[in-house]
């Protein structure tokens, strides 16, 4: 029975950028599975105009590879709109775009099976055999590793957890539920960063037409602005990264939640155009929306045909409450452990925490060399592992590792500046 060298589970950004990369590979097999039917990066928010928050560079490949025939660039002179790109003089694609490139380079990569479903896996005599559903025919795969790219799951805060139904919805949801909502007379949003500035700006020309008022509350003291500045962005760097796996894990915990806005911020153009629909409409008269920072929901509760918030504004440590039809969850994304690697979870090394104990080389096994993960190791290896810009590494350094050499050059120093003390330290006498 053929044994693959590899089987990535989960066809995001990720593995498709891995895809792309081991296909001109000839002494490399690997598979790929993905349950939905096809390429879609969050179909719910694909809002016209919105673009992804990392230069086109960024793509699937070029990180790694610039010659590569999966390069955005070479989507755009495939699809003949590389002129029209270069007219535009703007380094973000739209996110519609970004996803119509995407599925361009997943139609050209036959190792990728779309509507296969992985329900099992276990490890027998020296590799993992895989359970794969396809159109309700089972098989087993074999595959000496396992790449693991299934994602993160809408996050819902355990203070909304009680609350449900048509009118609730996770902005991973939210352009299908739109219409639904602007039926409604009230709409409050809670989140802080990108999507749920992305839907008040969708939600907020129509609010008067539709009269409806729209409300969104963040818990950060401020509507923040995600820093963009260029020695902070040398924080997704090998560097950063090989300095922050090495700290304490309470430390690395910590600044997770210190360093939020430095990667789950709102973009300072997206900022500024708030505020010039806020002053455009605010020209007839006062605008139906309210916008509270600094605020935390405690608890929420169904009450006729509207959800009551429990809140509580920090600086001033006072609790409210407010009521709304419509809520939109721009709560984010969590990783987490799925149910298929339950058989071979004694072979995955786990921290102290309950989470993967990921290795620099983004491991999780015990050997060091047989699972990878990829976007499940923010708690080890910081922002840096949600950033579209550093998967094309992240690609690299796990090449290397299934295959024993560099097949592509992985950067190991490129930040100007040093992070943690020097090796070092000479003490004045």
């Amino acid at each position: 029975m053929r044994v693959h060298d590899f089987a990535g589970v989960g066809v995001g950004p990720f593995n498709l950028g891995l895809a792309c990369l081991s296909a001109d590979l000839p002494d490399v097999d690997g598979v790929f599975f993905e349950q939905r039917d096809g390429f879609d990066w969050h179909p719910g928010l694909m809002i016209p105009g919105a673009t992804i928050q990392v230069p086109f560079l960024a793509d699937l490949v070029t990180l790694a590879d610039p010659t590569s025939r999966f390069s955005f660039l070479n989507y755009l002179k495939q699809t003949g709109r590389l002129y029209r790109y270069y007219i535009r003089e703007n380094f973000y694609p739209l996110r519609a775009e970004y996803n119509a490139y995407c599925q361009w380079a997943a139609a050209q990569l036959p190792a990728i099976r779309f509507g296969s479903r992985v329900e099992r896996i276990d490890h027998q005599d020296g590799v993992y055999a895989l359970r794969v559903l396809t159109s309700g025919a089972v098989e087993t795969v074999l595959a000496r590793r396992l790449v693991l790219g299934i994602g993160t799951a809408p996050h819902i805060p355990p203070a909304l957890r009680a609350v449900a139904g048509p009118s609730v919805v996770h902005s991973a949801d939210y352009l299908p539920a739109k219409r639904r909502l602007q039926q409604l007379d009230s709409i409050t949003i809670v989140g802080s960063g990108q999507s749920a500035a992305e839907i008040y700006l969708d939600l907020l020309p129509e609010a008067a037409k539709h009269a409806y008022h729209l409300t969104w509350l963040t818990r950060s003291p401020r509507f923040l602005p995600m820093e963009y500045t260029k020695l902070t962005l040398e924080m997704t760097s090998p560097e950063y990264i090989r300095y922050h796996h090495a700290l304490p894990v309470a430390t690395r915990d910590r600044l997770g939640r210190e360093q939020r806005n430095l990667y789950k911020g709102i973009s300072g153009d997206l900022v500024d155009a708030i505020f010039d629909t806020l002053y455009e409409q605010g020209l007839t008269g006062p605008v139906p929306t309210t916008l509270r920072a600094g605020v935390e929901v405690t608890g929420a509760r169904h009450d006729g045909d509207r959800y009551v918030l429990e809140l509580r504004h920090a600086e001033q440590d006072r609790a409210f409450r407010a009521g709304t039809q419509g809520l939109v969850l721009a709560t984010g994304y969590a990783s987490r452990v799925p149910a298929f690697l339950e058989p071979v979870r004694d072979r995955i090394a786990w921290d102290e925490r309950g989470r993967y104990d990921v290795s620099l080389d983004y491991a999780v096994d015990r050997v060091g060399d047989e699972i990878f993960v990829q976007n499940a190791e923010e708690h080890t290896h910081s922002l840096t592992a949600p950033d579209l810009g550093m998967g094309a590494y992240r690609n690299s350094v796990i090449l290397r590792a299934l295959t024993g050499r560099e097949v592509y050059p992985v950067e190991e120093r490129i930040a100007f500046q040093e992070f943690g003390a020097p090796a070092l330290v000479e003490v004045a006498s």
